[in-house]
């Protein structure tokens, strides 16, 4: 277990924001997690639970404990056509398997390590011919923040393959097992950022993987981009490689331009508010939730508003994708948060809708 003082977080986020926390803890195994639990519960200093940092901005040094899992096993911890005792089951878990692969038997239960990196499970599973998980390639962040946050993209999200969360109750530093049908998975949401916010340190995430594979091309301009290669049957390979293009050549890299991705959420709005909409801007994009609701891009809200390669001091929004925040080079927290506001109001002013950050501000 690393138990660090004074730490420096400008390796632990994507904006590149220089601060630091009086203590950072991370943990390699389910035993040291729980030893890192038994020490948040004995200190009196608040602390925050972090991934990669690729969804979060730091506003200022944090005077308190950051935690951080190094956890990077994978494995296939379940696969129903195999009759051999797994890891899974010797965990004493077996009375879950029955939900689990009711109607699932053409598939397996990846186990993998919280502080391993998202993209090289999707790379994993398309290696080794697991399907579901191609349209979410190249999301930054790490697996434990998948359960937590949700992430999606091009018409996928993690809660469709999330079966089971393992992690320790700080509370109790209790080994638990969280089914995903209690997660409450919603758009970008689960309990896990809002009730169950800072209760459990996340050790593994179990994902269903299909052997069957059907791929998902009406999201965004996939289709589109395979057509444009010749490619009209594409493999798991070719369209992972396609969205991995796609996504590049929208989102800046980290490296040479801080970003944390996608900054806001894309509203959902009422079917009335929707069409009200619609009628001043006709050729706005939208896409359907249900009878009663419709989703507006956040990002097309922004470019309408003037803000597309723009910047407010060193803080700025990309000039090929409006729904990122960068940093221009030396910019603070501060001057992050006060575009971000600034973009809300006006977002707010033109269409009257309230548009909310996807990343935590801190």
């Amino acid at each position: 277990m690393r138990d660090i003082t004074d730490h420096s977080l400008l390796a632990h986020n994507t904006f590149g924001i220089d601060v630091k926390c009086r203590r950072f803890l991370e943990y390699e195994t389910i035993e040291e997690a729980q030893q890192v639990a038994k020490i948040l519960r004995e200190s009196a200093m608040p602390y925050i639970i972090i991934g990669s940092g690729s969804n979060l901005l730091l506003t200022k040094d944090f005077e308190g404990i950051v935690v951080h899992s190094a956890i990077k096993d994978i494995y296939i911890s379940y696969e129903p056509k195999k009759s051999e005792g797994t890891d899974f089951l010797t965990r004493k878990q077996a009375h879950m398997l029955s939900r689990l692969v009711d109607g699932l038997e053409d598939g397996v239960l990846l186990c993998c390590g919280s502080g391993m990196t998202f993209d090289d499970v999707v790379a994993y599973c398309v290696e080794h011919n697991l399907y579901g998980a191609e349209n979410l390639s190249l999301i930054p962040g790490e697996v434990g923040a998948s359960a937590v946050q949700n992430i999606g993209a091009y018409g996928a999200e993690a809660s469709q393959l999330i079966k089971i969360i393992e992690a320790i109750d700080i509370t109790t530093g209790e080994e638990v097992f969280i089914d995903d049908w209690d997660c409450d998975y919603r758009y970008r949401w689960s309990k896990f950022k809002g009730e169950w916010k800072n209760r459990y340190l996340i050790t593994y995430v179990y994902y269903w993987l299909s052997r069957y594979y059907e791929p998902a091309l009406g999201y965004g301009n996939i289709r589109a981009e395979l057509e444009r290669k010749g490619i009209s049957k594409p493999t798991a390979r070719q369209l992972r490689e396609t969205i991995i293009e796609i996504r590049n050549a929208k989102l800046p890299d980290p490296k040479v331009l801080g970003n944390a991705g996608s900054f806001f959420m894309n509203p959902v709005v009422s079917r009335e508010k929707f069409e009200a909409l619609l009628v001043q801007y006709p050729q706005m994009p939208h896409y359907y939730i249900d009878e009663e609701h419709e989703k507006i891009p956040a990002g097309w809200m922004i470019e309408q508003c003037g803000w597309k390669g723009r910047s407010l001091g060193r803080a700025g929004v990309h000039d090929k994708q409006a729904l990122v925040l960068v940093n221009r080079g030396g910019a603070t927290g501060e001057e992050i948060v006060a575009l971000c506001r600034q973009i809300q109001h006006d977002v707010k002013e033109r269409f009257g809708i309230e548009i909310q950050p996807e990343v935590n501000i801190i």
